[in-house]
């Protein structure tokens, strides 16, 4: 690694905070968040120590699937604001070191856009082949995969022409054909746009449904050229890929060892495991999942979350585990969606533990990758357990214990959300409150990320799992040339002690604990002792005699 590439490849240790407009801070009065208040709140952000925004949906939307049906790509949500208001706040987001990235939802449009609209007029209509469409009716019973129970099928019959088009997701969704060049054409357009404004890179929504066309011979390559066009167009942008696949699947579209496809990745399959070693109080399935991470080109990259904007998704789990999973973390069926989800945020299926929630974030930026944190995680806020979709995480940011928490003057029925109750109402959770307190989450999480990006090595390093004698604790390491940092978290209930040894470290090594004022001298044989306190972590950098490097 050389120091200019901490630079060019600035997302090997960045900071991704996603937020969505609409329930971040409502600067009008009209009960929707915009980007004015975005904009306002951006000295926050600069503050909690976030070095990129990735906005949820922007775009003009009918708005059933909470922006993810877009009716305009090239447009923005008046409720949200105007261009000028977008433009100035990622002039002013890049002001505070940070690069703004955005939502492509490019596999489907809205019913409602204008292209769909012509489309389905007539089979004649140049817009027709824009979208995917067939003569004969579709097999009876066909299940929608994406949202079982929620959407009839994947095909829906358009009265007019008689002829069924294609939706991967809701009926209101249907898919973009990409084998057709127009199609195709107009993605890039959207990309050179969206780039022409500001935006350094794009989230890309639900990446395996936009390359299932069966009419293209290498849909990878379609990918390729998308990813050549966005580096010729702007070198430092990015493609943040939703896909959740096993790995061996998930790794082909990196590119493979080109590394030419998507930039970087969710890892869905280790947060899944992080769940089932929290339920276990054994950190063996995170660390097999670790394990089996395949090795990716220097310009490719894992993200790591605890929490997205959906279902916490469980799919990736056997039947067995992902019932334990639930049986623990959502007891009751309410709080589970699609058979393989769950519709809470991470306090409140760990029963509001500070303990095991400080834990859960200190593995999070520890791993190797890119932390990704949700909007209101920092502050440690709950769901709206009315709602008993995957919308219920999607709650407006409680800035305050003022009315609507703070984020809007409007009357609460104006809300985009109803806003969480209980331990988790803005009352008892919220940022004002959490500036006041030293001891609160939101240091907590502000104190991590500091020392994140004062340690390259984590989100640069190779991975080492540590063997040691205690299985409830999990040791890992990540080195770089820029230096070198062991990680040792507690999943259990208890106190740990343990021993583990660094054998190749020099003479006069330490271990200096980042969240502590502490130095752990390695004897002659390389070994260190201490104790873990129940769900407890220490951050430890290996400091070796002479290396200079500020601790």
């Amino acid at each position: 690694m050389r120091i200019t590439d901490t630079s060019d490849l600035w997302w090997k240790s960045a900071v991704v905070y996603c937020l969505d407009v609409e329930t971040y801070f409502d600067s009008d009065g009209d009960g929707v968040g915009d980007l004015q208040g975005l904009a306002a709140r951006i000295d926050y952000l600069a503050q909690l120590g976030v070095t990129c925004l990735w906005l949820m949906p922007i775009y003009p939307s009918p708005d059933l699937d909470d922006g993810y049906d877009v009716a305009d790509f090239y447009g923005i949500d008046p409720r949200l604001g105007s261009f000028g208001d977008f433009v100035e706040g990622v002039r002013t987001a890049r002001d505070r070191g940070m690069r703004v990235i955005v939502d492509l939802v490019v596999n489907h449009t809205s019913d409602r856009h204008p292209w769909f609209l012509a489309a389905k007029r007539s089979k004649d209509s140049p817009f027709r082949d824009f979208y995917i469409w067939r003569s004969d009716p579709p097999p009876k019973g066909q299940k929608n995969p994406v949202f079982p129970g929620e959407a009839d099928g994947i095909w829906e019959l358009e009265e007019k022409t008689g002829e069924w088009y294609l939706h991967s997701f809701y009926e209101h969704q249907p898919d973009l054909n990409i084998a057709n060049p127009k199609v195709r054409d107009e993605i890039a357009k959207t990309v050179g746009f969206w780039l022409q404004l500001g935006v350094s890179g794009f989230r890309v929504d639900a990446v395996p449904s936009l390359l299932e066309i069966p009419e293209m011979a290498d849909p990878h390559q379609y990918l390729r050229s998308v990813r050549q066009f966005l580096q010729r167009r702007s070198s430092e942008a990015i493609l943040l890929g939703e896909v959740n696949l096993p790995y061996d699947e998930q790794v082909v579209y990196f590119g493979g060892e080109d590394g030419d496809e998507l930039t970087m990745q969710f890892d869905f399959l280790a947060m899944q495991r992080l769940y089932l070693s929290l339920v276990r109080h054994d950190p063996a399935p995170l660390i097999g999942a670790l394990q089996s991470r395949p090795d990716l080109p220097t310009e490719a990259q894992f993200a790591n979350f605890v929490r997205n904007h959906d279902e916490l998704t469980l799919d990736q789990l056997s039947d067995d585990e992902r019932q334990e999973v639930f049986e623990a973390l959502a007891p009751d069926e309410s709080q589970r969606v699609f058979g393989r989800g769950i519709v809470r945020r991470l306090p409140t299926m760990l029963g509001g533990d500070p303990r095991r929630i400080r834990m859960a974030y200190s593995l999070l930026f520890t791993l190797p990758g890119t932390p990704v944190l949700f909007y209101g995680e920092e502050i440690g806020m709950g769901e709206n357990t009315d709602d008993k979709s995957r919308e219920a995480v999607r709650t407006p940011m409680q800035w305050s214990a003022e009315r609507n928490g703070g984020f809007s003057d409007a009357a609460p029925s104006r809300l985009p959300a109803q806003l969480p109750g209980d331990g988790y109402a803005p009352a008892h959770v919220n940022v004002a409150d959490q500036i006041e307190d030293r001891d609160s989450l939101l240091h907590f999480i502000r104190d991590l990320v500091a020392r994140y990006r004062i340690s390259p090595e984590l989100g640069w390093g190779s991975l080492e799992i540590i063997a040691h004698d205690a299985p409830a604790v999990m040791v890992h390491r990540l080195t770089a040339d820029v230096g070198s940092m062991v990680a040792v978290h507690n999943f259990a209930d208890v106190p740990t002690m343990i021993s583990f040894a660094l054998p190749e470290e020099p003479d006069g090594t330490q271990l200096v604990d980042l969240l502590a004022a502490d130095r752990l001298p390695l004897d002659e044989k390389g070994n260190v002792r201490m104790e873990i306190a129940p769900y407890g972590f220490r951050w430890l950098r290996v400091s070796r005699p002479g290396d200079g490097r500020v601790s």
